[in-house]
C-alpha cells in the first residue's frame, strides 16, 4: 500500500536543533508538505519540497525551517533549527495529492484573516 510514516517523539532543549523524518512507501517524494499542530490549536502549514530540490515555506517560519529528501531511502526531512518552546508540536508530513486543494484554500483564508 501507500503510506507516509513520519519520526517518533524527540525530547529536545532549547536552542536546540532537531531533524524530523517521513518515510514514503509506495508513494513517490514530490510536493511532500510539513504541518505542526501545537496542542489545542489547529493544524498550522510549515513548508513543501517540490519534485526536485526547490522548497517553500510559511512567511512567518523562513528561517528556522529546512525540508530535504533523500531519494535513495525514500525519505524527506524537516530541520528545525534553534529550537523555542512554542515549537513543540505533533508534526505531520503529507503528499499534495492527499491535502489536494484543502491546505490551498486553508493557507490563503488564513493570510486573509490574519490581523
Amino acid at each position: 500500500g501507500q503510506s507516509l510514516t513520519s519520526s517518533g517523539s524527540e525530547v529536545k532543549k532549547p536552542g536546540e536543533s532537531v531533524t524530523l523524518s517521513c518515510v514514503a512507501s509506495g508513494l513517490s517524494l514530490s510536493w511532500l508538505h510539513w504541518i505542526r499542530q501545537k496542542q489545542g490549536k489547529g493544524l498550522e502549514w510549515i513548508g513543501r519540497i517540490d519534485d526536485g530540490t526547490g522548497t517553500i515555506f510559511a512567511q512567518s517560519l523562513q528561517g528556522q525551517f529546512s525540508i530535504t529528501k533523500d531519494t535513495s531511502k525514500n525519505m524527506v526531512y524537516l530541520e528545525i533549527k534553534s529550537l523555542k518552546t512554542e515549537d513543540t508540536a505533533v508534526y505531520y508530513c503529507a503528499r499534495e495529492s492527499q491535502l489536494h486543494k484543502r491546505l490551498h484554500a486553508w493557507c490563503l483564508l488564513k493570510s486573509i484573516r490574519r490581523d
